[in-house]
């Protein structure tokens, strides 16, 4: 969430930075909020005011208990007063909860130093990896999973409808490989700690981390005011919400594989058929909190333990630097590790991760303890490391023999039982 009182000092720069987020209406909007602030602030100086002049009244009562008339006359005058507070406290709590809707409805300010844009069409290329192999005639993953019996979108659907899937012997096997791998690297190698987190959650973490109130239709809510997790973002970047972390312990850095639910997934049309837009799928997440000043730097580790996994798997991959109309709501800068799907001919993204500055920290209430013992906002940061269905996808279809087989990347091996063919 944005800052009011930095709202307050430097509008100009809100309304600059909020165009570059595609808010045409920025201006209206930080008028709105400088309006509504102004609004609320005189309501409190109306109410202190108030207030002194009964604690004086009340002074007066006590050295007039014998003066019965003057008394009474003093009593009513607190009785106004305390009718007058009410309605102050009502007026002042109608305008905080319209401030406040309005700025958890407002995007993170973008990084100064990634690209303009209004779309992914102005995002920047940054670098690839792999040597991309041209096959001729390649079939999608999911013709070629179907080929080899080892996927089931019929029963699916007959189950849960449309946007569901079935993996089956060995494509089952090969999706719990992937996660148990992945963990081990992240754990082992990338200094995560392992965490296995809740994927319900409640209002308040949804709002910490900044699906809702934006987001609420592309959700999946309970009928008792919970939801479930779009990412285990949520769970692990709430984890430290409403607390004071002493200074030594950062940063932490947290990894979970969970299940994720996205009741909006991509546009009617786009990505029906096949695994790559699931309202249910298998994510391993990677999250870090740290002080804010090292975000930038923490950012760029974590790209790199995103890509040791890619690298390890032998995927060939290029990384994009956001443009600041494809970025996140939460995020002020995004790299994103798009891996090479042979059947479109082209990357698709794979893994996103991101840096949210103090946006997050300062909506859930997380600070630590800094060094000269003030308590100041955290810096959250998160990422896929990675998208566990896509990276099944990505493999289905690089590792494709002629024959109709799909080989097991040496670095699975281990995880499959000495498998090495689909």
């Amino acid at each position: 969430m944005l800052n009011i009182k930095e709202i307050r000092n430097n509008p100009d720069f809100f309304i600059q930075n909020l165009k570059k987020r595609n808010l045409d209406n920025s201006e209206k909007l930080i008028k709105e909020i400088l309006d509504l602030d102004k609004e609320y602030r005189e309501f409190l100086e109306k109410k202190e005011k108030l207030l002194s002049s009964r604690n004086q009244i009340s002074k007066e009562l006590g050295q007039n208990k014998n003066d019965q008339a003057k008394f009474n006359e003093l009593s009513k005058k607190v009785s106004d007063i305390k009718k007058q507070v009410q309605e102050l406290d009502d007026q002042s709590s109608n305008s905080f909860e319209k401030l406040n809707n309005i700025l958890m409805s407002i995007p993170n300010i973008p990084d100064e130093n990634i690209p303009v844009g209004k779309d992914e069409t102005e995002n920047l290329f940054i670098k690839d990896y792999g040597k991309i192999v041209s096959k001729k005639n390649i079939k999608p993953h999911d013709e070629i999973a179907e080929n080899l019996n080892i996927i089931d979108f019929e029963t699916a659907v007959k189950i849960s409808g449309s946007r569901f899937v079935i993996l089956k012997d060995s494509l089952a096997k090969l999706e719990r490989a992937l996660i148990s791998f992945m963990l081990d690297v992240h754990t082992q190698e990338n200094g995560y700690k392992e965490y296995s987190v809740p994927v319900i959650v409640n209002e308040d973490a949804m709002y910490g981390t900044g699906q809702l109130p934006k987001f609420r239709e592309d959700q999946f809510q309970l009928n008792n005011n919970q939801w479930l997790i779009p990412t285990s973002e949520v769970s692990l970047t709430n984890m430290i919400s409403n607390s004071i972390i002493d200074y030594e312990k950062l940063p932490l850095r947290f990894v979970a594989a969970t299940q994720c639910f996205r009741a909006e997934a991509g546009a009617a049309g786009k990505d029906t058929k096949g695994m790559i837009r699931q309202h249910q799928f298998a994510k391993v997440e990677l999250v870090s909190i740290i002080q804010p000043e090292f975000r930038l730097n923490e950012l760029d580790r974590m790209v790199s333990c995103a890509e040791l996994i890619l690298q390890k798997l032998d995927l060939p991959y290029r990384i994009m630097l956001l443009s600041s109309g494809d970025m996140g709501f939460s995020a002020e800068k995004t790299f994103d590790l798009e891996v090479w799907l042979p059947s479109q001919n082209k990357y698709r993204e794979i893994s996103s991760c991101s840096s949210c500055g103090t946006f997050q920290a300062a909506r859930m209430k997380a600070r630590y303890k800094s060094v000269d013992g003030k308590n100041n906002l955290v810096a959250t940061l998160n990422g896929s490391g990675l998208a566990v269905g896509r990276t099944i996808v990505a493999l289905l279809e690089n590792y494709l023999n002629e024959d109709g087989s799909v080989s097991i990347p040496s670095a699975l091996t281990p995880y499959m039982n000495g498998l090495t063919k689909l």
